[in-house]
């Protein structure tokens, strides 16, 4: 008997060491490079990584979808996702605008790969920069995963970088994103820096308002602030000032109330805002999101209150957008 109990220690000593010498997931004789064709970074991902492309409708609009995705159940998920569609576009809309617009439309089409009908949250954690290419970070929840996502815009393409697991795993989560790498941006190509706008306290994503807010935004001399010139050469009333995204510059900005009839649904609606010379309110008009929710954010921003605007000592009106970003109301 004592014997029979002394080779049942020996087996399972055996057994751990055998688990103990297994190469661990972060090393690279688990994983392998990739470098798709047509893209424009590489990566370390774990052997047996799939892949799928399709076209989704966003705003009007159609995106080349592609996702490069290993996962195991319950976990880990390491993912790159790769969109094209919005182009860039410096003299029509800020290059974060247009980041803005792709993460919201990688939330969208990235989770049900992972988990479908699962509750998503996407916090910004702050700005990043690869290689010159500009980006931020977020943390991702997925239904029970956690982790993060990094996203980047290039010229031609948007890159979002995700780690996501059920447990906390630092090493195996930097030695994922640390591997991703882009072509250097060349400088010239860079427009001017702006401004990172935080919206609603942090609101994770804003929507691709680009497009129907330029459509109506001043001549780009009045942008400058170059007023009407009369047939007499005297100057005329200057014409409004286009201001991008306004939330971060009102001094009252009543939120909207969420619809009785759409407690379910969620979604950020832009809302194209004229601002008089007073700072008041006298124009405003949903241009996306939800259209249920559509009538309670206009409503909020005709009560929004601004600091009037002064260009040269003399108030000018001022036109841009507001952004509501809906999340489920609690029960």
């Amino acid at each position: 008997m004592r014997q029979l109990h002394l080779k049942s220690r020996l087996v399972f000593l055996s057994l751990i060491l055998t688990i103990c010498a297994a190469p661990a997931l972060t090393q690279t004789s688990d994983w392998e490079r990739l470098s798709p064709e047509g893209e424009e970074f590489t990566v370390q991902m774990p052997k047996g990584s799939t892949f799928e492309s399709s076209k989704e409708p966003y705003h009007k609009m159609e995106l080349n979808t592609r996702t490069y995705i290993s996962k195991g159940q319950p976990g880990p998920v390491f993912a790159v996702v790769s969109l094209s569609g919005i182009k860039s576009n410096p003299a029509m809309y800020t290059e974060m605008q247009r980041i803005n617009s792709y993460v919201d439309a990688f939330k969208t089409i990235f989770s049900p790969k992972v988990r479908k009908d699962a509750v998503v949250k996407l916090v910004l954690v702050g700005d990043k920069t690869l290689q010159g290419n500009p980006g931020r970070e977020y943390r991702l929840t997925i239904g029970d995963l956690t982790g993060t996502a990094q996203v980047f815009a290039t010229r031609k393409r948007f890159y979002s970088i995700v780690f996501l697991n059920t447990k906390k795993d630092d090493a195996v989560q930097e030695e994922f994103l640390s591997s991703f790498v882009l072509p250097e941006k060349i400088q010239s190509e860079q427009p001017a820096a702006q401004p990172a706008i935080a919206i609603d306290g942090g609101a994770t994503a804003s929507p691709a308002e680009a497009r129907s807010r330029n459509a109506e935004a001043a001549p780009a001399e009045q942008a400058n602030g170059a007023g009407e010139v009369k047939p007499d050469g005297t100057p005329g009333k200057r014409g409004p000032i286009s201001a991008g995204v306004l939330n971060g510059k009102a001094i009252s900005l009543p939120r909207p109330e969420h619809p009785a009839e759409a407690k379910d649904v969620e979604g950020v609606v832009v809302v194209q805002v004229m601002i008089d010379e007073q700072g008041n309110v006298t124009d405003a008009r949903a241009v996306s999101g939800p259209a249920v929710l559509q009538a309670a954010s206009t409503k909020a921003a005709f009560l929004a209150k601004f600091t009037p605007t002064l260009l040269s000592g003399e108030p000018v009106k001022v036109t841009g957008v507001l952004v509501y970003n809906f999340g489920r109301p609690q029960s």
